[in-house]
């Protein structure tokens, strides 16, 4: 007869389930882990010591004693969500489920280095902690999405094409302050997460940043693929051939990348050159959000543009879903009815099949919500979570 797998009944497992609502009570954590019930008690009852569950009244009966409702307690400290841009940085507070308690934002510029910017970072982090009544020693991690490709395990960025002078920087250092690990990735990446959300997904999903430069987190069975290195789902340097024969320059030194064609950037470049009176991407956008014929089209052949590299992306990885987001995303409907023109005409029909192309339904909050996920699944890792049982034994 074959065994029935279950899963993990380690303490970080078990107070995984509860955080993500898997599971309520004792009684469930065994059902779901197939772990012996002393187990599973003496371990929520440590949880419960460590401050990170506690007990919230009495459920439903099935005929015996009235379970033991279990919640997470996402009071037991905060994090730093940090969503490093190219011309702007917005900080939020976070409770342990990622609720926002305080955010704050400040133009930059980020060719101005890491000195110049981090500097405002931790002014704006110290800002926001006042802001919601709290300091450093409440915060538990620090999650940093910066705009281009990063080592994760180092948390520093590799030769990053539109960060000049933030190559090998360890980022990590400057919130020394904070006593507590900090994980930096890929704007993207942190963005996908956002999309995830705090219960997760077991999908395989593409998330697809469209403002000054176009990356893609990957998603694979709901968990951030990364690659060998870290720099997976970098779309932006495909070359994408062009029928007028136009060659264009891209920030990385090689011609007609995706994101020289279709960037915020590029979006704005075509804008002038067809004699549109606006002075920023957001201007292109707005109009295009108002009805404005020719921004109308802009940014249908943005799209377009863009969906003729993720159909490749479909018929090699067959996603459940693409998710569009970042500033020229914004545009809506628009730009995804370009994207959507050129993914299903251009996808093999089983992949596109039950594909669903949706634009991210807050595309201004994923960055900073998917930072402070990424800092709480760092901070409640296993090890994490057996050395703060530890400290609160000893």
């Amino acid at each position: 007869m074959a065994r029935v797998a279950h899963s993990s009944a380690s303490p970080g497992a078990l107070l995984h389930h509860v955080r993500t609502g898997r599971a309520r009570s004792r009684a469930e954590l065994v059902a779901l882990t197939g772990a012996a019930r002393n187990t599973v008690s003496g371990r929520v009852d440590q949880l419960i010591a460590a401050n990170l569950l506690a007990e919230v009244g009495r459920g439903w009966s099935t005929g015996g004693r009235p379970p033991t409702i279990l919640e997470f307690n996402s009071g037991a400290g905060c994090v730093l969500a940090v969503d490093l841009g190219v011309t702007s940085v917005d900080v939020a507070v976070t409770d342990l489920s990622a609720r926002v308690l305080a955010t704050l934002g400040h133009p930059i510029d980020i060719s101005d280095g890491p000195g110049p910017v981090l500097a405002e970072v931790d002014r704006l982090c110290r800002a926001a902690l006042a802001e919601a009544g709290l300091g450093p020693d409440d915060v538990r991690a620090v999650g940093v999405g910066v705009p281009g490709p990063v080592e994760f395990s180092t948390g520093r960025p590799s030769h990053p094409p539109i960060m000049p002078g933030w190559h090998d920087h360890p980022i990590p250092d400057a919130f020394a302050a904070y006593d507590c690990p900090v994980f930096v990735d890929n704007d993207v990446n942190v963005m996908a997460l956002g999309e995830m959300g705090v219960g997760g997904s077991d999908q395989d999903v593409l998330v697809v940043k469209v403002g000054t430069g176009i990356g893609c987190g990957v998603v694979v069975e709901g968990r951030v693929y990364r690659g060998a290195q870290g720099s997976a789902g970098d779309i932006g340097h495909i070359h994408v051939p062009v029928a007028d024969g136009r060659t264009v320059l891209c920030r990385c030194g090689n011609v007609n990348c995706l994101e020289a064609l279709a960037g915020g950037a590029s979006l704005l470049r075509d804008a002038l050159a067809a004699g549109m009176a606006v002075s920023t991407t957001r201007d292109v956008v707005e109009l295009a959000r108002h009805g404005d014929g020719p921004a109308l089209e802009l940014v249908r052949g943005t799209g377009r543009t863009i969906g003729t590299v993720l159909a490749a992306l479909v018929n090699f990885f067959n996603p459940h879903r693409i998710v569009v987001t970042g500033g020229v995303a914004q545009a809506g409907l628009p730009l995804l009815a370009g994207i959507r023109e050129a993914v299903y005409g251009r996808s093999m029909p089983l992949a596109a099949r039950t594909l669903d192309i949706s634009v991210s339904q807050a595309p201004e909050m994923s960055g900073r919500v998917g930072a402070a996920l990424m800092a709480i699944e760092g901070w409640l890792d296993e090890d994490s979570v057996r050395d703060v049982l530890d400290a609160a034994t000893s």
